[in-house]
C-alpha cells in the first residue's frame, strides 16, 4: 500500500469514527430528551448520523443521500425553532455545515464508494443543502429580532437642552449625581457631533489590590463624588482618596486600616462616600456640639463644614474633613461611629455598609446589607440616623420593632434576622421622607420563620419622616420572597409631566424587572399595578403566595423560557442544556426553590441591580441596561449536605449554609458543559423610557464577547451589565459595565453607540461627568477595577476621558 492510500484510508477510517461517535452520543442523548419529554430531532439526527457512519464504511454513495437529508431536516427543523436569529441558528447548524463540507472534498468524496461516480446527484443535493445553509446564516445577520428601532424626536431633544438645570454642571456630590439620584450630568460640552474625539486624559491607581483572605467578591464599584477641584473614591478595603479632577494627582489619602480578622467577609467593596456641606443649609448645622457657633471666615473656614462620610466594611461610619482626609474630631468618637453597637456579638464581617449613605440637612442614615444565606440568627437590618455633626444616634427604624423609632438604649439589641437595606436610599428633604430599598430577612429561599413584620417590609421600599423615622408609607414589590427578589437598585426622584402638571414621583427597579412609578408623597401607583397569579408549591412548611404585584412598565421576560430557547457552542452541550431543562422544575416566572432543582428566571442577578437607573427630567428619558440570566436554585436538605457547606454565605455561587434552618440552598448560573449560558443570547441590553408616555422607544444589545469567548472575539452578542448609567444635558448616555472592558457611549435619540474605549479592567461601577472649574474641559470619568463574583479582571484604576485638542 502506497502512502497515499495509507493516507487516505486514515481520512476515510477517521470519518467513519465522527460521524458514529458523533451520531452515537446524539442519539442516546436524544433518546433520553426525548425520553423527558422533549424535542425528538436529536434521536432521529443521531440514528442519521450512525447510519451515515455505517454506510461509508460500506462504502455506499447512498452515505451522502442520508446525510444531505440529515442536513436539509436540520435547516428546516432550525428555521421552525428560532426563524433566522443568527445567535440561536449558529450552533444547531455549524457543525453539520463543516461536516458536509467534509464530505464533499474530493480526497473524501470520490472515496466514499471507490470505482463508482463521485460527481452524483448525491453531491449535488449536499452542496445545494450546504448553499442553503450559507445563505440562511447570511440572511439571519440582516435580522435582529430583539431590537426595538424607535427614536426621541429631534424638536424634544432640542428643546430640552435649552432649559436650565438644577446644579452645577461642575458638580456631582451624590452618589447618583444629586439628591434625587439622577445619574444626571448637567455638563454638554461632549456631544453626539464629536463624542468620536474623546481621549484618554489621565488614570489614577489606587494601590488596593486582592490580597490574603478577601472573599470572592471583592469589587470596584465606587462612584466618585467632584467637590470644588477634586473627586473623592473609597476602594474595596474602605481606602478613601482624594484626587485631583483635572491632572489625577493624589491629594490626600485615608486608610481606616479595617478590621481583617472576621471569621467571613461576604463583600469587600465601597459603592461610595457622602458629601455634606454645612454651608449649603441654613447656620445652625455649623455650631458646634456645645451649641457656641464657631466664627467663620471667608479665607479658613472651620475645619468639617465639608465633610465626607465613609462607611467601612468592618462596620464603622467616619466623618472627614474635605480638604484633608483626617477624621472630624466633633463626629462620634474622635471621628468615627461603629455601627455594630445593637447588633450583637457577631456582627462583625455579618453586617456590612457597603454602600454610601444619605445625609440631609442634620441627618446621614445608614443601612447595611446581612450576609445572605449565612444564618437563620443574624444581626438585624436596622435603617439608624445619627446626627450630621456630633454623631449621636436620632432614630432607629427597626424592621421587628417598626414604631419604636427612639434611639435604643445602651446594652439593648435591634431585633435580629430582620430585613435589611444594602443598596443606595433616597431622600427628599421638601417632602420630610427618605425612601428605604429593603431586602430580605436571611435565608432568602426558606421563608417558614419569618415574622408578620418581616414579611410586611421584605422586598418593599419604604418611606419613613426624616424627622422621627417612622413609617410613612411602605410598597410591596414581592409577596413572601423566595426568589432573592430584594429591591437593589437606588430609587430615583422625579417629577412627571402629566395633564395636571408635574407629578412628584419615585421610580425603583427590581430584580424581576418591573419599575415601579409611585407617588413618592403617598406610595400609590402611578404606572398601573396588577396582581398575577403565579406557581404554586414549595418544600414542606413553608409556602408561596399566590399571586405577585407586576408593574405595566416592566422589563421583566415577556416569555417563558422554552426548550427552543436553550443554547449553546454545539449541538451537543445545546442537548445537555435541554436535558437539564426537562429536568429541572421550571413553570415560568416566581417558580419556587424546590428539592429537584428549580430554574429562577430572571435569576439572582436580576434585570435591574445595585446600577439603577438614569434619569434626564428635562426630557422626561429613562435610561437603563437590563440584563438577562437564568439561575438554579436547588433546596438540599442538611442533613445531605452539612459537610459540603462553607462557612459564610451571600456568594452568588455554590452551596449556601443556611444555619439553623433545615434546608441549605445550591445557587449556580444556568450553564452549558462548555460555561456558556444554557439560554440563548442576548443577555444584556441598552433601553430608553419616554416618562411621558410611560412606553419603551427604544432597546439595543449592548456588548460583545471580547473578553469572554476564546481568541477574543468581538462578536455584538449583548452580554450582561453590571454598571451604572449615565444621561448628559447634550444628549448622551454613558455605560461602562459589561463583561467586555470598554466605556461606551450612546445616543438618546436612538440608543446607536457612537465611541468606546478600553478599559484596564471590569468596569463595574457608574461613570460620572463635570466640567472642570479651572480649565472650562468636560470630563468623563469611572473606576475600572472589576468585580470578583462577576468575573471580570481585577484592577484599580480611576480613568478619565476628555475632548481631544484641535491641533
Amino acid at each position: 500500500m502506497t502512502d497515499n492510500n495509507k493516507a487516505q484510508l486514515l481520512r476515510i477510517t477517521l470519518t467513519i469514527c465522527v460521524a458514529i461517535v458523533l451520531g452515537a452520543l446524539l442519539a442516546l442523548g436524544g433518546a433520553y430528551l426525548a425520553w423527558l419529554g422533549g424535542s425528538w430531532y436529536y434521536l432521529l439526527a443521531g440514528l442519521g448520523l450512525l447510519l451515515v457512519g455505517v454506510l461509508i464504511h460500506r462504502r455506499q454513495r447512498a452515505a451522502l443521500w442520508l446525510y444531505a437529508l440529515v442536513l436539509l431536516a436540520s435547516l428546516v427543523w432550525t428555521v421552525y425553532e428560532v426563524r433566522f436569529d443568527w445567535w440561536q441558528m449558529a450552533p444547531r447548524i455549524d457543525l453539520w455545515c463543516v461536516l458536509g463540507l467534509w464530505l464533499l472534498l474530493p480526497w473524501i468524496n470520490r472515496h466514499i464508494a471507490p470505482g463508482q461516480p463521485w460527481r452524483d446527484g448525491a453531491s449535488v443535493v449536499l452542496g445545494i443543502g450546504l448553499l442553503l445553509g450559507a445563505g440562511m446564516a447570511g440572511y439571519s445577520l440582516t435580522q435582529d429580532y430583539h431590537r426595538l428601532p424607535g427614536r426621541f424626536d429631534e424638536p424634544r431633544m432640542a428643546a430640552a437642552a435649552a432649559v436650565p438645570t438644577r446644579r452645577s454642571a461642575s458638580e456631582w456630590t451624590a452618589y447618583g449625581g444629586s439628591s434625587r439620584g439622577e445619574r444626571y450630568a448637567s455638563a454638554e460640552q461632549i456631544t453626539t457631533a464629536n463624542v468620536g474625539r474623546l481621549k484618554k486624559a489621565w488614570e489614577f491607581h489606587t494601590g488596593d489590590l486582592p490580597g490574603e483572605g478577601d472573599p470572592g467578591e471583592i469589587t470596584n464599584q465606587v462612584t466618585p463624588l467632584k467637590i470644588g477641584d477634586n473627586l473623592f473614591i473609597c476602594t474595596p478595603h474602605s481606602i478613601a482618596i482624594a484626587v485631583d479632577a483635572d491632572t489625577g494627582e493624589e491629594r490626600w489619602r485615608f486608610d481606616p486600616a479595617i478590621n481583617r480578622q472576621a471569621e467571613y467577609y461576604q463583600h469587600m467593596t465601597c459603592r461610595g462616600l457622602a458629601y455634606h456641606d454645612a454651608a449649603a443649609y441654613a447656620g445652625p448645622l455649623i455650631a458646634a456640639r456645645d451649641g457656641v457657633a464657631p466664627e467663620l471666615s471667608p479665607q479658613a473656614p472651620p475645619r468639617c463644614t465639608q465633610r465626607l462620610f465613609l462607611p467601612t466594611n468592618d462596620a464603622t461610619l467616619y466623618a472627614l474633613d474635605v480638604h484633608d482626609g483626617k477624621p472630624c474630631e466633633d463626629f462620634g468618637e474622635g471621628g468615627l461611629v461603629d455601627l455594630k453597637v445593637g447588633l450583637g456579638d457577631d456582627a462583625l464581617g455579618v453586617y456590612l455598609p457597603t454602600s454610601p449613605p444619605v445625609v440631609t440637612e442634620k441627618l446621614v442614615i445608614v443601612g447595611g446589607s446581612v450576609t445572605d444565606n449565612g444564618s437563620v440568627d443574624s444581626p438585624g437590618g436596622v435603617i439608624r440616623a445619627y446626627d450630621v455633626r456630633s454623631g449621636e444616634l436620632v432614630w432607629n427604624f427597626d424592621p421587628g420593632r417598626p414604631g419604636a423609632t427612639e434611639p435604643l438604649p445602651a446594652g439593648e439589641t435591634y431585633v435580629r434576622s430582620t430585613p435589611n437595606s444594602w443598596t443606595i436610599a433616597t431622600a427628599d428633604e421638601a417632602l420630610g421622607l427618605v425612601y428605604i430599598p429593603m431586602g430580605n430577612q436571611t435565608p432568602d429561599q426558606w421563608g417558614v420563620q419569618r415574622s408578620p413584620e418581616a414579611e410586611r417590609f421584605t422586598a418593599s421600599l419604604v418611606a419613613l419622616e426624616l424627622e422621627t423615622g417612622r413609617v410613612r408609607w411602605e410598597f410591596r414589590t414581592v409577596h413572601h420572597d423566595l426568589w432573592d427578589r430584594d429591591l437593589p437598585s437606588q430609587p430615583t426622584l422625579v417629577d412627571i409631566e402629566g395633564p395636571n402638571g408635574p407629578l412628584p414621583a419615585i421610580i425603583q427597579a427590581t430584580k424581576r424587572g418591573d419599575l415601579y412609578v409611585l407617588d413618592r408623597r403617598s406610595g400609590e401607583p402611578i404606572v398601573p399595578v396588577s396582581e398575577q397569579p403565579v406557581p404554586q408549591g414549595t418544600v414542606e412548611g413553608d409556602f408561596t403566595a399566590p399571586t405577585q404585584p407586576a408593574s405595566a412598565l416592566s422589563y421583566a421576560p415577556e416569555q417563558p423560557l422554552h426548550e427552543r430557547d436553550m443554547w449553546g457552542g454545539t449541538p451537543f452541550d445545546q442537548l445537555i442544556c435541554r436535558i437539564q431543562f426537562h429536568r429541572l422544575r421550571y413553570e415560568g416566572d416566581f417558580t419556587p426553590p424546590s428539592e429537584q432543582g428549580s430554574l429562577i428566571y430572571p435569576g439572582n442577578v436580576g434585570v435591574f441591580n445595585w446600577p439603577s437607573l438614569a434619569v434626564d427630567s428635562q426630557r422626561q428619558i429613562l435610561f437603563g441596561a437590563p440584563n438577562y440570566l437564568a439561575f438554579v436554585s436547588r433546596l438540599v436538605k442538611r442533613k445531605e449536605g452539612d459537610e459540603q457547606a462553607g462557612t459564610g454565605g451571600g456568594s452568588e455561587r455554590g452551596l449556601q449554609p443556611n444555619l439553623g434552618a433545615p434546608y441549605m440552598v445550591s445557587l449556580e448560573p444556568f450553564l452549558s458543559p462548555l460555561g456558556l449560558p444554557c439560554q440563548a443570547p442576548p443577555w444584556g441590553y441598552v433601553t430608553a423610557v419616554d416618562l411621558r408616555s410611560m412606553d419603551k422607544v427604544w432597546q439595543r444589545k449592548n456588548g460583545t464577547s471580547r473578553d469572554s469567548a476564546p481568541l477574543g472575539i468581538p462578536l455584538t452578542v449583548g452580554v450582561p451589565n453590571l454598571g451604572g448609567p449615565l444621561i448628559t444635558a447634550s444628549g448622551l448616555g454613558f455605560l461602562s459595565g459589561t463583561l467586555d472592558y470598554y466605556l461606551r457611549a450612546y445616543d438618546m435619540r436612538t440608543g446607536e453607540e457612537l465611541w468606546k474605549d478600553r478599559l484596564p479592567a471590569g468596569g463595574q461601577a457608574t461613570p460620572i461627568s463635570y466640567v472642570s472649574e479651572k480649565t472650562g474641559k468636560q470630563y468623563v470619568v469611572v473606576m475600572a477595577g472589576g468585580h470578583g463574583s462577576f468575573g471580570t479582571r481585577l484592577g484599580d484604576s480611576l480613568v478619565a476621558w476628555t475632548l481631544e485638542e484641535d491641533e
